[in-house]
């Protein structure tokens, strides 16, 4: 009963609408629709997290070693390499992710690597090439998701980052659209959140920006109900006043 009233007590709920770019959101999932593309890659679903307010890292793609090693050194080392194919989803499970590669050779040798390598473990994939991208700096990694719900609607997910995720299953869930509060809730409902204040001695990061991208992906996947399923991870958080960066992410589209 205590808890009843306090529920009719609650504040009006208030949720926040960011600034965003519909447009470039409805012209990458309505492509993809058409076509019947259910996954949509991560360099375009970086682009749609940035039309809502997402800093993501820079890079490109490339299709030999020597554009590889270009575009690393038009970025600046250390880099990250990612095999590119859309039929590859866990790019780490066939060895098509290499971090840390600091200078023009590690990057060639990498790509030949990768494009040897993976064709053999993946034999079905079609590879379009490798990512390569900047090197984001350390902090705490949480992943942001969201799973829609056949009858109540698009389930927001939060917990630790990486493949922690599927190690602890340390997570949370709140139906969108999410307020503020809501947000901050979500991370307090996990264990997770005690390393994010800070814990023996170590340094918290900034849990409103974090609360924040929560927010922002529930605007996201409220506005498109054509996004069926998605994860951003990691979700790469600093101290506080720094910006947190969407290092890797995932979207899945309906297709009718």
């Amino acid at each position: 009963m205590v808890d009843y009233i306090r529920w009719r007590q609650r504040p009006k709920r208030v949720v926040k609408l960011f600034p965003v770019n519909r447009r470039k959101v409805e012209n990458i999932i309505d492509r993809h629709v058409r076509q019947g593309a259910r996954e949509i890659g991560e360099t375009e679903s970086k682009e749609i997290l940035e039309a809502y307010g997402f800093l993501t890292p820079k890079g490109s793609i490339a299709t030999t070693a020597d554009q590889a090693a270009s575009i690393a050194n038009q970025l600046g080392y250390p880099v990250v390499l990612k095999i590119w194919s859309p039929d590859i989803l866990h790019k780490s499970d066939v060895g098509g992710v290499k971090i840390g590669l600091s200078n023009e050779q590690a990057v060639r040798d990498a790509f030949d690597l990768m494009m040897y390598r993976v064709p053999k473990k993946k034999p079905d994939a079609h590879i379009l090439g490798v990512l390569v991208q900047e090197m984001c700096r350390s902090g705490r990694e949480v992943i942001l998701g969201m799973s829609r719900d056949p009858h109540f609607g698009p389930l927001m997910m939060f917990g630790m980052g990486g493949i922690m995720v599927e190690v602890l299953k340390d997570v949370s869930f709140y139906l969108a659209p999410l307020t503020a509060e809501e947000a901050r809730q979500m991370l307090q409902s996990t264990r997770t959140y005690h390393l994010l204040k800070g814990a023996r001695g170590q340094a918290g990061v900034d849990i409103e920006e974090v609360a924040e991208g929560l927010q922002r992906l529930s605007q996201l996947v409220t506005e498109f109900p054509q996004i069926q399923e998605m994860d951003i991870n990691p979700y790469v958080i600093g101290p506080r006043g720094t910006t947190a960066i969407a290092v890797d992410a995932r979207i899945s589209v309906e297709i009718k």
